[in-house]
């Protein structure tokens, strides 16, 4: 009894012993070719590299054009205003009246139930001058929530506020470019600005300058790019008050003009879920009332979320993919290397063919030689992967610091990357590195397997 006990307390060490030591002497057999060796696992290590770091900046990038997109609100819906095609008019004047109205707000708020907030804004493009200084700016009236919905964030004075709106104050918070232009480097707040539109010029007081933010890129036909540093924010109601509805410009002897009440609506919803629903029963109101059904737009960002997901979901395959070639190269190079091996220790096979092994011995010793290459490359793989930040920090630091003008031609979404590491591509790097070892070293192993043990022995 007490000799069986002894012999399950050793069973499994002698498992532990069985895995490792072969393992062990395979690292000793590989030392005895280190260029060799080392050569193989280069080839391994490019391929895991290549694996993490594709995968980490197709992840920096995708990061990027998601962030894009959830800046317009996953849970929004924006309503715009779209100029319908008109011919040229027979007369010296003529306005076309299009877009998006009052009452569609009011219709919105009232008759869709999961709206939780709907922003009206009406914009123009406009000159502004202070002193000797002037800009063309975009002119936005709007209300004290439009600086939230669009992460406008304050960098002095304050924003619009609701008594601001009630009370049809002309004041103005200009943003971070607009300020520039104007005041330079001095603090805009208490200055006064002339705003000219529509044919008259008023006075406006700044009360705040907004930070300034990143350009949103266009995404797709459905939304346009937008540069929020050269705009100049005044209540909407003093927008109206002062400017109007209808906006006219005069040119080459004739006069043009539009009739809009509001140029966007942007919707609020309770959550993801709901904004497809709401989306439709906002397009039945405004189908109703318009009778011009190409004079606005919808567009439901939460769709973008989802095309870009699925793009960087192909973008990620594509990339591994094509590191999985490097992969594939890494193999290739192991199945030569063991091959070359197997001919070079034919008269070793032979000899432990002869005092008792057999043919799964020798497979065992040669993938265990295999799985050391493999495993090698991959953890060294893994460790070089953690450096695709760093390097790619370096290499956007030396094309600024060196080449300015190929930086100042990149695009921002290249100027700004921030590889991101995706755990699981770690992970499937390594298995899949030994896994190729794996692969590529069983014909080699098998060779040696099958060879008759006399026929070794006298291998010279």
């Amino acid at each position: 009894m007490i000799l069986r006990t002894d012999v399950v307390a050793r069973r499994p060490y002698s498992v532990i012993k069985r895995l490792v030591r072969p393992l062990f002497h395979s690292f000793k057999s590989l030392l005895l070719h280190k260029l060799r060796a080392g050569l193989a696992v280069l080839g391994i290590l490019i391929g895991v590299t290549a694996v993490i770091w594709l995968v980490a900046l197709g992840e920096g990038v995708s990061y990027q054009a998601q962030q894009q997109i959830k800046e317009l609100g996953a849970t929004n819906i924006i309503l715009k205003s779209v100029k319908p095609s008109t011919s040229s008019s027979s007369g010296r004047s003529f306005i076309v009246e299009y877009g998006l109205k009052r009452d569609d707000y009011e219709r919105i708020l009232a008759g869709v139930p999961t709206v939780e907030r709907a922003v009206p804004m009406r914009e123009i493009s406009s000159n502004v001058r202070a002193g000797t200084q002037d800009t063309d700016v975009q002119l936005i009236g709007c209300t004290a929530a439009y600086f939230d919905i669009n992460y406008l964030n304050r960098n002095r004075g304050r924003m619009l506020s609701d008594r601001d709106i009630v009370e049809r104050q002309n004041v103005a918070v200009i943003a971070a470019a607009t300020a520039e232009s104007l005041f330079g480097y001095k603090n805009p707040i208490g200055r006064t600005i002339e705003i000219a539109a529509n044919n008259r010029t008023d006075v406006y007081l700044i009360v705040g300058q907004t930070e300034s933010r990143m350009p949103s890129a266009s995404i797709g036909s459905s939304f346009e790019g937008r540069d929020y540093n050269e705009d100049v924010y005044i209540p909407l109601s003093t927008f109206r008050s002062r400017i109007g509805d209808q906006v006219v410009t005069s040119r080459a002897g004739s006069r043009e003009g539009e009739l809009v009440e509001l140029s966007q609506i942007t919707v609020t919803v309770g959550d993801v879920s709901q904004v497809g629903e709401a989306a439709d029963i906002i397009e039945i109101l405004l189908e109703k009332y318009h009778s011009n059904k190409g004079d606005y737009s919808i567009t439901v960002p939460k769709e973008l979320l989802r095309q870009a997901e699925m793009l960087r979901m192909m973008f990620n395959v594509l990339l591994i993919v094509i590191a999985g070639i490097s992969l594939f190269v890494g193999g290739i190079g192991i199945m030569n290397i063991m091959l070359a091996t197997v001919t070079e220790r034919t008269r070793e096979i032979g000899i432990r063919r002869s005092i008792g092994a057999n043919q799964t011995d020798i497979i065992e010793q040669f993938l265990a030689e295999t799985m050391v290459l493999s495993g090698l490359g991959g953890v060294a793989g893994v460790v070089c992967g953690f450096l695709c930040g760093p390097a790619t920090d370096t290499v956007l630091w030396g094309i600024e610091s060196w080449l300015p003008e190929v930086w100042r031609s990149l695009p921002p979404t290249i100027q700004n990357l921030k590889p991101i590491i995706a755990p699981w591509s770690v992970f499937a790097a390594f298995f899949i590195s030994v896994g190729v070892g794996i692969v590529f070293g069983l014909y080699p192993a098998r060779r040696a397997a099958i060879m008759d043990p006399i026929e070794a022995l006298r291998h010279e």
